[in-house]
Protein backbone atom coordinates (compact mmCIF):
# COMPACT_ATOMS: atom_id res chain seq x y z
CA UNK A 1 0.00 0.00 0.00
CA UNK A 2 1.44 3.31 -1.09
CA UNK A 3 1.06 6.25 1.30
CA UNK A 4 0.79 9.82 0.06
CA UNK A 5 4.08 11.70 0.34
CA UNK A 6 5.01 15.27 -0.50
CA UNK A 7 8.57 16.31 -1.29
CA UNK A 8 10.38 19.62 -1.07
CA UNK A 9 14.01 20.67 -1.41
CA UNK A 10 15.18 23.63 0.64
CA UNK A 11 18.46 25.50 0.37
CA UNK A 12 20.20 28.21 2.37
CA UNK A 13 23.89 29.21 2.31
CA UNK A 14 25.75 25.88 1.95
CA UNK A 15 22.92 23.72 3.39
CA UNK A 16 20.62 21.50 1.38
CA UNK A 17 17.57 19.88 2.99
CA UNK A 18 15.49 17.15 1.37
CA UNK A 19 12.10 17.15 3.09
CA UNK A 20 9.36 14.50 2.96
CA UNK A 21 5.89 15.07 4.43
CA UNK A 22 3.99 11.90 5.34
CA UNK A 23 0.52 11.90 6.96
CA UNK A 24 1.09 11.23 10.65
CA UNK A 25 0.99 12.70 14.15
CA UNK A 26 3.47 15.57 13.81
CA UNK A 27 6.90 14.05 14.50
CA UNK A 28 9.90 15.87 13.02
CA UNK A 29 12.91 13.66 12.27
CA UNK A 30 16.11 15.28 11.03
CA UNK A 31 18.81 12.88 9.82
CA UNK A 32 16.98 10.03 11.64
CA UNK A 33 17.11 11.97 14.96
CA UNK A 34 14.37 13.84 16.79
CA UNK A 35 14.44 17.61 16.25
CA UNK A 36 15.10 18.28 19.98
CA UNK A 37 18.12 15.97 19.85
CA UNK A 38 19.40 17.39 16.53
CA UNK A 39 19.27 21.09 17.49
CA UNK A 40 19.97 20.56 21.20
CA UNK A 41 18.93 23.51 23.34
CA UNK A 42 18.61 26.03 20.52
CA UNK A 43 14.90 26.91 20.76
CA UNK A 44 15.15 29.62 18.06
CA UNK A 45 16.13 27.04 15.42
CA UNK A 46 13.27 24.73 16.44
CA UNK A 47 10.90 27.68 16.11
CA UNK A 48 12.27 28.48 12.62
CA UNK A 49 11.67 24.88 11.49
CA UNK A 50 8.06 24.88 12.79
CA UNK A 51 7.09 28.26 11.29
CA UNK A 52 5.53 27.00 8.01
CA UNK A 53 3.56 24.30 9.87
CA UNK A 54 2.20 26.84 12.38
CA UNK A 55 1.32 29.29 9.60
CA UNK A 56 -0.67 26.73 7.59
CA UNK A 57 -2.13 25.12 10.77
CA UNK A 58 -0.85 21.63 9.84
CA UNK A 59 1.15 20.99 13.04
CA UNK A 60 -0.33 17.56 13.91
CA UNK A 61 -1.23 16.41 10.39
CA UNK A 62 2.14 15.40 8.92
CA UNK A 63 5.31 13.63 10.00
CA UNK A 64 8.29 15.58 8.65
CA UNK A 65 11.26 13.46 7.55
CA UNK A 66 14.33 15.54 6.71
CA UNK A 67 17.75 14.70 5.30
CA UNK A 68 20.00 17.76 5.62
CA UNK A 69 23.69 18.25 4.89
CA UNK A 70 26.23 21.05 4.57
CA UNK A 71 26.62 24.37 6.32
CA UNK A 72 25.99 25.17 9.97
CA UNK A 73 22.99 24.77 12.23
CA UNK A 74 21.36 28.12 11.37
CA UNK A 75 21.71 27.53 7.62
CA UNK A 76 20.33 24.01 8.04
CA UNK A 77 17.31 25.30 9.96
CA UNK A 78 16.62 27.83 7.19
CA UNK A 79 16.99 25.14 4.53
CA UNK A 80 14.57 22.85 6.40
CA UNK A 81 12.02 25.69 6.66
CA UNK A 82 12.33 26.31 2.91
CA UNK A 83 11.90 22.59 2.15
CA UNK A 84 8.88 22.18 4.44
CA UNK A 85 7.26 25.22 2.80
CA UNK A 86 7.76 23.75 -0.67
CA UNK A 87 6.38 20.37 0.41
CA UNK A 88 3.34 22.03 2.03
CA UNK A 89 2.75 23.85 -1.24
CA UNK A 90 2.56 20.47 -2.99
CA UNK A 91 0.15 19.18 -0.34
CA UNK A 92 -2.11 22.24 -0.42
CA UNK A 93 -1.68 24.72 -3.31
CA UNK A 94 -4.17 27.11 -1.64
CA UNK A 95 -1.60 27.93 1.08
CA UNK A 96 0.71 29.60 -1.46
CA UNK A 97 -0.43 33.13 -0.63
CA UNK A 98 0.23 32.94 3.09
CA UNK A 99 3.57 31.12 2.64
CA UNK A 100 4.69 33.67 0.03
CA UNK A 101 3.64 36.63 2.21
CA UNK A 102 5.66 35.22 5.12
CA UNK A 103 8.67 34.86 2.78
CA UNK A 104 9.09 31.10 3.27
CA UNK A 105 9.07 30.26 -0.46
CA UNK A 106 11.84 32.71 -1.35
CA UNK A 107 15.33 31.23 -1.62
CA UNK A 108 17.69 33.39 0.47
CA UNK A 109 20.41 34.32 -2.08
CA UNK A 110 23.01 35.51 0.46
CA UNK A 111 26.19 33.46 0.23
CA UNK A 112 29.69 33.71 1.64
CA UNK A 113 31.85 36.01 -0.47
CA UNK A 114 34.96 34.46 -1.97
CA UNK A 115 38.48 35.31 -0.83
CA UNK A 116 40.38 37.58 -3.24
CA UNK A 117 44.09 37.41 -4.00
CA UNK A 118 46.24 40.04 -2.31
CA UNK A 119 43.80 40.14 0.62
CA UNK A 120 43.58 38.10 3.81
CA UNK A 121 39.86 37.43 3.39
CA UNK A 122 37.04 38.51 1.11
CA UNK A 123 37.69 42.19 1.95
CA UNK A 124 40.24 42.24 4.79
CA UNK A 125 43.48 43.82 3.57
CA UNK A 126 46.89 43.12 5.09
CA UNK A 127 47.84 45.47 7.90
CA UNK A 128 49.38 48.72 6.64
CA UNK A 129 52.62 49.95 8.14
CA UNK A 130 54.29 53.21 7.12
CA UNK A 131 57.77 51.91 8.03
Amino acid sequence: MATVQYYGTGRRKESIARVRLVPGDGRILINKREMDEFFGGLEVLKLIVKQPLNLTETVGKYDVLVNVRGGGTTGQAGAIRHGISRALLQADPDSRGSLKRAGFLTRDPRMKERKKYGLRGARRAPQFSKR
